[in-house]
């Protein structure tokens, strides 16, 4: 008898010990959850220029929030994204490709806002993907009179990151569109416009978009895909129309690292493609809900798109990350407004 009891009494002990780390575990929704919001910055936007456009975002935040932001400076595109997705941060600012790769790998990494276009929607909200060479170089890319894709074949080319969307995915995808129509290239692939030797003589990669531009002012690569966003505060048109075929630009006299030393080169458009603005994203695993709803209702307040040190007026001479030349402002978005870009890689 006194055995059973004993039995008894250790199984109710065991019942009641499951009974409160149940109740524990429901108490703690989201336990990594704390109080510090780390954002992780692409190297694009992790240069010294960028800084002030940093901190009052992260002053912001902190003040809706109550809590503290750190921010992470990273060199590397896969840094940022590997950072994010094994919830290392709340939050990131990265291209589409970028979410794209990251939310597949986290479902818990979800859009929090994106910049809308000068009308203050999304019908304009684009950047602009470009292929671009050399002044001096310009006659070599050209048929007819005419800038051809035809002529980068045999080129040293520079992406900037294979994450990339500007500077990788979408100039990527016109290139293979273009070149499979010919016989010898019609199996042509992403892969083969990783290294030299399939479509190009060599390829390189900048690790931002800056690098890669830098890559072709030095001289290091004939042709390169980069943003206009990521260097417009290095560079100020020269010729022609910006945004278009044929644009010529010029390194500013007073531009940052690492622009700083190639004052007056230029280079010329060969290709623009429109592509999706770059969302703020979050991890809701480590932000948590209550913190996502707060920053979604901060950031697309008026406050936030009259604050000029977050939207830098575009005639103001001074850096940013974003500028002001309307009505811009951030909004929400849908996964689902990402698919476009999606589709590329199908």
């Amino acid at each position: 008898m006194k055995k059973n009891w004993s039995l008894l009494t250790m199984l109710l002990l065991f019942i009641l010990m499951l009974t409160a780390c149940s109740e524990g575990s429901a108490g703690t929704e989201n336990p990594e959850v704390d109080d510090v919001i780390d954002i992780v910055w692409y190297p694009n936007e992790s240069g010294k220029d960028m800084k002030s456009s940093r901190d009052e975002i992260g002053g912001v935040i902190e003040k809706a929030t109550g809590k503290t932001v750190e921010h992470h400076l990273t060199t590397d595109y896969a840094i940022a994204i590997e950072t994010l997705v094994n919830n290392n941060a709340d939050l990131a600012f990265m291209g589409a490709q970028g979410y794209i790769e990251a939310n597949k790998r986290n479902e818990a990494i979800q859009p929090l806002v994106v910049p809308t276009g000068p009308s203050g929607t999304l019908d304009d909200a684009v950047y602009h993907s470009w292929l671009a060479v050399n002044v001096d170089d310009q006659e070599n890319f050209k048929i007819d009179g005419e800038f051809s894709l035809d002529t980068i074949e045999g080129k040293s080319m520079s992406f900037v990151s294979t994450s990339s969307t500007s500077g990788f995915k979408v100039p990527s995808s016109s290139i293979i569109k273009h070149f499979s129509k010919k016989d010898n290239y019609a199996d042509l692939a992403e892969v083969d416009l990783l290294e030299g030797g399939q479509l190009f003589s060599q390829v390189l990669f900048g690790n931002s978009h800056q690098g890669s531009a830098v890559n072709l002012l030095k001289g290091n690569a004939e042709v390169a895909a980069f943003c206009d966003t990521c260097v417009e505060n290095y560079v100020e048109v020269a010729g022609g129309e910006e945004n278009t075929v044929g644009a010529i630009y010029r390194v500013k006299d007073d531009a940052a690292e690492p622009f700083n030393k190639l004052a007056g080169s230029e280079f010329t458009l060969m290709s623009v493609t429109p592509v999706l603005n770059a969302p703020f994203v979050a991890n809701l695993d480590v932000l948590g809900e209550e913190d996502f709803s707060k920053l979604q209702e901060l950031l697309t307040s008026d406050e936030i798109a009259n604050n000029k040190k977050i939207f830098v007026p575009e005639d103001s001479g001074k850096p940013g990350l974003f500028f002001k030349s309307d009505k811009e402002r951030f909004t929400t978005v849908e996964d689902s407004w990402f698919d476009p870009i999606r589709k590329l890689s199908e």
